[in-house]
């Protein structure tokens, strides 16, 4: 899949986690988009460098539990990217609470899922 199209799908699961998640807001108000484009940009490229090494560490507590761990995993890389996005861009990404980003790691790993099957090539 090319990295645009990742990106674009990424952008609609964040707007998907910024809608329904409480807890997860784009502080930015007209420019709320261009937030979330950033953001999704940022999650895109933590998901393609850092996640697969943090996935290759985390392997033995990962099986330990089952594939729950992936969860706290995906938690994990949603609060770099926010922290990043905000770091070095001020998109304004606010994160309330960790059960907050577990439930939009949720959200957006599964409205993922539905759109890349949805462009699947």
């Amino acid at each position: 899949m090319s990295f645009l199209i990742r990106w674009l799908v990424t952008a609609v699961a964040v707007a998907a986690a910024v809608w329904l998640v409480p807890g997860i807001e784009l502080i930015g108000g007209d420019s709320a988009w261009v937030g979330i484009a950033i953001f999704a940009l940022i999650l895109s490229l933590v998901d393609i460098s850092i996640k697969p090494l943090m996935q290759l560490l985390s392997l033995p507590i990962t099986l330990l539990t089952l594939g729950i761990f992936y969860l706290i995993m995906n938690t994990a890389m949603l609060y770099l990217a926010a922290w990043l996005a905000n770091g070095l861009f001020g998109v304004g990404f606010w994160i309330a609470s960790f059960g907050s980003a577990f439930v939009a790691s949720i959200v957006i790993s599964i409205v993922s899922a539905i759109m890349n099957t949805l462009v699947a090539e």
